[in-house]
């Protein structure tokens, strides 16, 4: 099971999934089309992923997922890893 925290939602769990899946580098706009979200919204939930080191920015716009990321799609984190700071 993940461990996932109080500021974590489904949203979060799709985008880690779709970018570890895909191991591609994505801006907001092609993962919102694919989940079919707003940008605007994966843009915010993005940012708290970056933020808690789950993705990380490769150049301006693009994302992709960390270890730590790959680490929590496979429960292998405890959720104070990832408490909001």
């Amino acid at each position: 099971m993940r461990p996932r925290v109080d500021w974590m939602n489904q949203t979060d769990d799709r985008v880690l999934e779709l970018l570890a899946e895909s191991d591609l580098i994505l801006t907001p706009a092609v993962i919102a089309k694919n989940l079919e979200y707003t940008r605007n919204w994966v843009s915010r939930r993005i940012g708290k992923l970056e933020d808690s080191g789950l993705v990380e920015p490769i150049d301006s716009g693009y994302y992709r997922i960390t270890d730590l990321g790959r680490a929590y799609l496979a429960g292998d984190l405890d959720a104070s890893d990832l408490e909001d700071e």
